[in-house]
């Protein structure tokens, strides 16, 4: 049980875990996917939780640059935010955490977290490590380690909130507890790790020693 360990950090990926911008993120790929003769059904699921340029870099599509391309996607998908918004509880969730004490670890480019977190009505945090900061991004772990370190505290001492199985892989091989969160999944997940729909299940207790517990609501 997560509410039995005591924390120094948490750490949350964005997309599917604090904002819900599958609808966003959907559109964009889309139209690209389109474009370039894909079938987008069976495209759409590989994108999620990963960072754009390693999807590019695995398509390996004749005469696609990745870079250009992850790059004239991160600005298209910074052009629409239509749609994009917390999930449940996030907002009071947030706000019961020190600053110092919490971070956002994403695959997105800086400039498009920061547009679809404050699109969806939440804080920015003092601490973001996103897909420009990491030589390799999720499911390797390196984004997770870089955010411990940014706050000044042990990977193995840290809660990561995730929702993709990149992600989930990315904080195992950290050292990290995780809570998986449900609430933008359109198909059940297989996993060992406690779940929730709703950051409304849980409020945070900062104890005597200054670590953060979860507790039910």
């Amino acid at each position: 049980m997560l509410e039995q360990h005591r924390f120094s950090a948490f750490l949350f990926d964005m997309d599917g875990t604090l904002t819900n911008s599958v609808a966003a993120a959907e559109r964009v790929w889309s139209q690209w996917a389109e474009g370039k003769g894909l079938n987008v059904a069976d495209f759409l699921p590989t994108i999620h939780g990963v960072r754009c340029i390693d999807t590019l870099r695995r398509l390996n599509l004749p005469g696609v640059d990745p870079e250009r391309e992850a790059d004239l996607l991160a600005q298209a998908e910074i052009d629409d935010v239509e749609g994009v918004v917390s999930i449940e509880g996030a907002a009071r969730f947030l706000a019961a955490l020190p600053a110092e004490r919490w971070a956002v670890v994403t695959s997105a480019p800086r400039l498009l977290a920061e547009r679809r977190i404050l699109a969806a009505g939440l804080p920015l945090p003092q601490i973001m490590v996103s897909a420009e900061d990491v030589e390799r991004g999720k499911p390797a772990p390196d984004c997770f380690l870089l955010a411990a370190k940014k706050l000044g505290v042990k990977p193995a001492e840290c809660l990561v909130f995730e929702d993709a199985p990149a992600g989930i892989a990315a904080a195992e091989a950290a050292g990290a507890k995780v809570m998986v969160i449900t609430a933008a999944h359109q198909h059940l997940i297989e996993t060992a790790h406690p779940t929730l729909t709703t950051y409304d299940s849980y409020g945070v207790v900062i104890d005597d020693q200054g670590f953060l517990q979860l507790r039910s609501n």
